[in-house]
C-alpha cells in the first residue's frame, strides 16, 4: 500500500474520531454518553500499542510473562469500589484536575510537591508517548511499500505529522474550558469507540491466524511444540522467576491508579460513582479477551517467520504474507487507535499538569494578578495548548534519540517503573494521617533516583557510549553498586529489580521522615480530610481549619479576575444560601476561604490557588494542638450531627404515629358518639313502642277488638324481646372486655350447630326469599362453648341477611378442616364491604361510611362480640379481600 493511500487512511480516520467527539460534546447530557458501558471503555485506555503490538512481542520470546502487565489490573478492579470510589469522592470534593493536584493537596497544597509529581509524571510518560510514536512509525514503514525507506529529516517523516495532527485534537477538545476539572465528554466518547475498534480488529486478526491461517489452537500447539521447547513459554520455571512476577504484577497493580491517562479516565472523568459496579467485571473482560489470542499469535508468527521478523508486528506480518492487504489495514487501524487514546489522554493530563503546578506557580501567577478575567482565561488555554504541542514534540525527538533501541515492552516498564514512585505517598497518605509533605517529597526524590540510577542510566550510557563497563563492574568499580545487581540481588529483570529497589528505598524513607518530621497544621488538616473523607465530606468547606483575617471584598476580586464577575457572583451567593448567612457578609471565615480554594483549583492548581488566596489574607499560625483539638470537636460534630438526624427522625416517625393514632382516636370517638346514638335510638325505639301500646290499652275501655288487644300485647312482647337482646349484648361486650365471660366448653358437632343456626333464621330467610345453604354436613367433633358459636353464627347470618338483595340473595355456609383447626365461613352475594373498611369492620365501634342513609337495625356490637368470643375461643376471624361480588366472613376454630 502507497504512503498517500495510508495518509487519507489516517486523516479520514480522525475526521471520524473528530466528529464523535464533536457530537459527545454537543449531546454532553444524552446517555450515550453518560453510561457505565463508556466510562469502562474510556478505562481501556490502558490498551496501548505496548498491549496491541508488545504481548504478541513478549509471548513469542518469553511465552506467558506477558499476562503479569494484566493481572496486575485484574487483582485491583475488585478493589476500585472502595479504594478508587474513596478518590473519586475527595477529587469531587476538592475540585482535583489532575494526579499531581491530588497528592498535592493531600499534602497540604504544598507547591513544591506538585511540581515534583508533574516532573516524575513527565519523566515516567514521555518514554510511554514516545513508545506509541515508535508503534506508528514503524507499522506505517510495514505497512508502505517502501519499507527499506529511512527519512533524514522531520519533514520526511510520517509520524512526525501524525504526532502533530494527534497533539491538535487533543488541544481542539481537552482546553475548551478554564477549568481543568471539567469532564471532557468529546475525548472519552472517541476514547471509549477507538477501543472498541482495537479489540475488534484484535480480535478478527486472532480468529483469522488461528483458524483460517491453522486449524485451530491444538494445530498451533501441536506444531509449535516440535520445534520449541514449550516448558520456558508456558511456566514459571523456578522461585526467581515467580519474584519477577510478582514485582512485574505489583508494577501494573499501581500504574492501573497512577498513570496519569488512568487517573484522567477513571477519577476525573466519572460522572457517576455506581458505573464502578459495571466496571469492576467489564474491565478485566475486556482484558481477558484482549488476550484470548496472543500467545497463538506469537505461536504463529515463529511458525511462519521464525526469527526473520520482529514479532511485535506479527499480527501485520502474518496477513501481509499471504497477500491480504485488507486485513493487515484494519489490524494496522487497530494499533493506530491504541496509540491516538493514548496519546491524547496522557497529554490532556499532562498539560494541566505542567500548566497547574509549574508554569502558572512559578511563573505566570504575578502575571494574572493583574490581567482581566477574559484574558486570564486566554491564557490559560493557550499554555495548556502550547504544553500539549511540546510534550508530543519532546516525546517524538525522544523516539528518535532512544526509542529505536528498544523494544515497546522495555520501554512501557521503564515508564511504569517511574510512575510507580507516586505510590507510597498516595496509597499510605489515603489512610494514613501522619505521612507528611517532606517526607513524600523525600521518598520520591530517593525512589526516583534509584529508577534513575538501575534502570535509566544503564540503557543510556550503553546506548550513547556504547560500552557496558558500568553494568558490568558497577559505580567506581565497586560490585555491590552494579545497577542490575545492586547490593548482589542479581535474579530479577532489570525492572523488577528497579521497582523493588525503589519503592523499598520510597517506603522507608516516607515512613521515617513522617514519623521524624511532623506535619503543619494545614497538613494534618488536610490529611484529616482524606483519610476520614466519609465524615468530612458532610462537612465540606466547614472541614477546613483556619484562623485569621479575610475580607469578602478582597477574596471576590480575585475570584473575578479567573472566573469572571457573573460566575464570582453566582457562586459567591450559592456559598451565602448554603450556609444561611447574609449576602453583604464582610468578614470571611474558614469556609469561603474552603470554597474560594476549591473554585480556583480547576482552573490554576491547588497550589496556585493556595498562593492566591493567601495573598489577600492574613492567615495566623495555629499550632497542631490547635489543630487536632478541632479536629476532634470536628469528629464529635458529626457524631453528634448523626445522633441528632437519627433522633430527629425517630421523632418524626413517632410524631407521625402520634398523628396517626390521635386520627385514630377522632375516628373512634366519633363512631363512638354514632353508636351510643344508634344505641340511644335503639333503647328508646321499643320503649316508645311499649309505651304507645300500655298507654292505648289502659285508655279503651272493654270494647276494644279482642284482635287489637293481641296485637298491641303481641308489639309489647316483641318490642321487650327487642330491649332485652339489646342490653343483653351491651352486657355480654362489657364482659367479654373484661374478661369476666367463662366459656361452657363442651364437645359438640360443629355442623349440628351450623344447621341449628340457621333453622333460627329460616323464618327471616323465607320472608325475604334468600337462600341460606348448609354447604357441608358431615359430623366433626371439637370443644367448643356451643351457645357463644351459636351466637357468632347468628350475628354472621344476621348481617349477611341485612345486605343481600330480597328474592336473589344466597347465604352459603361451609366448613374446612385443616391439621391443627377448622376454618367456617359465611358468604353471601350481598353489596360485598368496602375495601378500606376490612381492617375495621370487627372494631367496637366502627361503622362504614358506606353504609345507606336508613342505617341497618342493630346495634353495632354484633361483629365486635363475635370477635370477643372467637379469641376467646383461641381462634381468629377475618373478611376475605379481593372478592368480586358478596362478602365472606371465616373464622377458625381450634382442635387436638
Amino acid at each position: 500500500m502507497s504512503n498517500y493511500a495510508l495518509v487519507v487512511i489516517i486523516v479520514l480516520y480522525l475526521a471520524v474520531l473528530f466528529y464523535i467527539a464533536f457530537i459527545a460534546e454537543k449531546k454532553r447530557q444524552s446517555k450515550w454518553v453518560n453510561n457505565p458501558y463508556v466510562y469502562t471503555l474510556s478505562l481501556a485506555v490502558y490498551c496501548s500499542a505496548w498491549t496491541y503490538y508488545g504481548s504478541v512481542g513478549i509471548a513469542a520470546n518469553s511465552g506467558i510473562n506477558f499476562l503479569t502487565i494484566y493481572l496486575g489490573p485484574v487483582i485491583a478492579a475488585p478493589l476500585w469500589i472502595t479504594v478508587l470510589r474513596k478518590i473519586i469522592r475527595i477529587s469531587k470534593q476538592h475540585k482535583i484536575s489532575s494526579i499531581a493536584d491530588f497528592i498535592s493537596v493531600r499534602y497540604g497544597n504544598n507547591r513544591f510537591l506538585g511540581a515534583l509529581v508533574t516532573g516524575i509524571c513527565l519523566i515516567g510518560t514521555l518514554p510511554y508517548i514516545s513508545l506509541q510514536l515508535k508503534a506508528v512509525s514503524e507499522t506505517f514503514e510495514i505497512m508502505s511499500d517502501d519499507t527499506s525507506y529511512i527519512s533524514t529529516s522531520i519533514i520526511d517523516d510520517s509520524t512526525f505529522y501524525v504526532a502533530l495532527l494527534l497533539a491538535i485534537f487533543a488541544a481542539f477538545f481537552g482546553t475548551q474550558n478554564t477549568d481543568a476539572s471539567e469532564k471532557h465528554k468529546g475525548i472519552i466518547a472517541s476514547v471509549a469507540f477507538e477501543s472498541i475498534i482495537k479489540l475488534l480488529f484484535f480480535l478478527i486478526i486472532g480468529v483469522y491466524v488461528t483458524f483460517y491461517l491453522f486449524n485451530g489452537t491444538t494445530d498451533i500447539y501441536n506444531k509449535i511444540s516440535k520445534i520449541d521447547n514449550l516448558i520456558p513459554l508456558t511456566t514459571i520455571d523456578s522461585l526467581e522467576e515467580g519474584f519477577n512476577w510478582l514485582f512485574t504484577m505489583g508494577l501494573s497493580f499501581m500504574a492501573i491508579f497512577l498513570l496519569p491517562r488512568q487517573f484522567q479516565v477513571a477519577v476525573l472523568e466519572n460522572n457517576r460513582e455506581k458505573h464502578l459496579k459495571h466496571a469492576i467485571w467489564m474491565f478485566p473482560l475486556y482484558l481477558l479477551l484482549f488476550n484470548v489470542f496472543v500467545i497463538f499469535i506469537a505461536w504463529a508468527g515463529k511458525l511462519s517467520f521464525g526469527n526473520t521478523q520482529n514479532a511485535e508486528y506479527y499480527t501485520l506480518f502474518l496477513p501481509l504474507e499471504q497477500g491480504h492487504s485488507f486485513l493487515a489495514t484494519l489490524v494496522f487501524l487497530g494499533g493506530f487507535s491504541a496509540v491516538i487514546s493514548m496519546v491524547i489522554v496522557s497529554t490532556l493530563a499532562l498539560s494541566t499538569m505542567v500548566s497547574n503546578n509549574l508554569i502558572i506557580p512559578y511563573g505566570f501567577l504575578d502575571k494574572f494578578i493583574k490581567n482581566q478575567p477574559e484574558r486570564n482565561s486566554k491564557y490559560i488555554k493557550n499554555i495548556r495548548r502550547i504544553s500539549i504541542f511540546s510534550i508530543i514534540i519532546v516525546a517524538y525527538f525522544f523516539y528518535i534519540s532512544f526509542s529505536k533501541e528498544l523494544s515497546l515492552y522495555s520501554i512501557g516498564l521503564i515508564s511504569f517503573t517511574i510512575i510507580a514512585q507516586l505510590a507510597p505517598s498516595f496509597f499510605i497518605g489515603l489512610y494514613w494521617n501522619r505521612g507528611s509533605a517532606r517526607a513524600a517529597i523525600i521518598g520520591m526524590v530517593v525512589g526516583t533516583l534509584t529508577v534513575l540510577y538501575t534502570l535509566v542510566l544503564p540503557f543510556t550510557l550503553d546506548a550513547f557510549v556504547g560500552k557496558d563497563s558500568f553494568t558490568q563492574l558497577g559505580l567506581f568499580g565497586v560490585e555491590a553498586l552494579k545497577p542490575y545487581a545492586l547490593f548482589g540481588l542479581d535474579f530479577l529483570s532489570p525492572p523488577a529489580h528497579a521497582f523493588f529497589w525503589s519503592i523499598t528505598f520510597n517506603v522507608m524513607f516516607y515512613l521515617v521522615f513522617s514519623l521524624i518530621y511532623k506535619g503543619n497544621y494545614r497538613e494534618r488538616n488536610y490529611a484529616e480530610m482524606y483519610v476520614d473523607s466519609k465524615n468530612f465530606t458532610t462537612l465540606q468547606d466547614s472541614a477546613l481549619v483556619w484562623k485569621g483575617e479575610a475580607y469578602v471584598n478582597d477574596i471576590k476580586n480575585v475570584l473575578i479576575r479567573f472566573l469572571g464577575e457573573y460566575r464570582a457572583n453566582r457562586a459567591l451567593n450559592i456559598f451565602f444560601t448554603k450556609y444561611k448567612l447574609p449576602q453583604d457578609t464582610q468578614l470571611a471565615d474558614a469556609r469561603l476561604i474552603n470554597f474560594s480554594e476549591k473554585l480556583l483549583t480547576g482552573s490554576i492548581g491547588a497550589a496556585s490557588a493556595k498562593i492566591l488566596i493567601a495573598s489577600v489574607v492574613k492567615e495566623e499560625q495555629i499550632s497542631l494542638v490547635e489543630v487536632l483539638k478541632i479536629l476532634e470537636e470536628s469528629k464529635e460534630n458529626i457524631v453528634n450531627n448523626k445522633m441528632l438526624l437519627e433522633q430527629s427522625q425517630e421523632l418524626s416517625q413517632l410524631s407521625s404515629q402520634l398523628k396517626q393514632a390521635n386520627n385514630e382516636l377522632i375516628v373512634k370517638d366519633r363512631q363512638k358518639d354514632e353508636f351510643l346514638d344508634t344505641v340511644a335510638h335503639e333503647l328508646k325505639t321499643p320503649i316508645t313502642g311499649i309505651r304507645a301500646a300500655t298507654e292505648l290499652l289502659m285508655d279503651e275501655d272493654d270494647d276494644m277488638p279482642k284482635e287489637i288487644k293481641q296485637q298491641f300485647l303481641k308489639n309489647i312482647l316483641q318490642d321487650s324481646d327487642r330491649l332485652g337482646r339489646l342490653i343483653n349484648n351491651i352486657l355480654d361486650f362489657e364482659k367479654l372486655e373484661t374478661g369476666r365471660l367463662n366459656l361452657d366448653v363442651n364437645r359438640n358437632d360443629i355442623c349440628s350447630t351450623i344447621s341449628k343456626a340457621i333453622s333460627s333464621l329460616n323464618h327471616i330467610a323465607a320472608k325475604k326469599e334468600i337462600r341460606i345453604i348448609n354447604k357441608n354436613k358431615s359430623q366433626l367433633y371439637l370443644e367448643y362453648d356451643e351457645d357463644r358459636i351459636l351466637q357468632v353464627l347468628t350475628n354472621l347470618l344476621s348481617n349477611a341477611l341485612k345486605f343481600c338483595a330480597p328474592k336473589t340473595g344466597e347465604i352459603v355456609v361451609d366448613y374446612s378442616v385443616f391439621k391443627q383447626h377448622i376454618e367456617v365461613s359465611v358468604s353471601d352475594n350481598g353489596k360485598g364491604i368496602p375495601e378500606e373498611d376490612h381492617d375495621y369492620i370487627f372494631d367496637k365501634f366502627y361503622q362504614s361510611q358506606h353504609q345507606n342513609t336508613i342505617k341497618p337495625q342493630g346495634s353495632g356490637l354484633g361483629l365486635a362480640i363475635t370477635k370477643q368470643i372467637i379469641e376467646k375461643h383461641h381462634g381468629k376471624i377475618w373478611a376475605k379481600k379481593g372478592l368480586k361480588n358478596g362478602a365472606s366472613l371465616v373464622f377458625t376454630l381450634p382442635f387436638k
